[in-house]
């Protein structure tokens, strides 16, 4: 079952990259952005956090936590935040009940065979505990500017552009009629 906006967003009880325990609940009072991702250090998830990295300024200044969550266990997640330099907390669901609690825990199909995992997807919740915003379709290269709401956001760095030499087309002249 999929969460929708205006309601309240399910407590959960798990841990982080350290062991130490996190529940939603003792984050009420500040809002949350909740991303699920499939795994630690795959090329989609590493954009998506590396993203999310490079912006938590302007995420932390728009007054947000954020959280990232996977079915990898703590030792995975320490690696991951270790070798990203990840500012932010990584929760560790090796059981599921989180991605139950969320319905994030689906199944999938690749070249026709189906199998269970995580669906890509983050829930924005604000300070009461409620879900003001849920995104299924991420940009992983642009997450951040779709939790902003496509606001601008200082430490995006401009695609570099590759210019290009543009040849001049010369028309021949028109012959003079006679």
């Amino acid at each position: 079952m999929a969460l929708t906006v205006g309601t309240s967003a399910p407590n959960f009880k798990t841990t982080d990259q350290d062991g130490n325990t996190v529940t939603l609940s003792s984050l009420r009072g500040k809002k949350v952005v909740l991303y699920f991702y499939p795994k630690d250090m795959t090329p989609g998830c590493t954009a998506e956090s590396c993203n999310l990295r490079d912006n938590y300024k302007a995420l932390q200044k728009a007054g947000f936590e954020v959280l990232g969550i996977s079915s990898d266990d703590e030792k995975s997640h320490k690696k991951f935040i270790t070798k990203e330099k990840l500012p932010f907390q990584l929760l560790a669901d090796v059981d599921k009940s989180v991605h139950h609690l969320y319905g994030t825990w689906v199944e999938k199909s690749m070249y026709g065979r189906k199998y269970m995992g995580t669906a890509r997807t983050t829930y924005v919740i604000d300070e009461k505990g409620i879900i003001t915003e849920v995104i299924e379709k991420v940009d992983t290269k642009n997450h951040a500017e779709q939790i902003l709401g496509g606001k601008t956001i200082a430490a995006t760095k401009p695609a570099k552009t590759k210019k290009v030499a543009v040849k001049k087309v010369v028309k021949p002249a028109k012959k003079a009629q006679k």
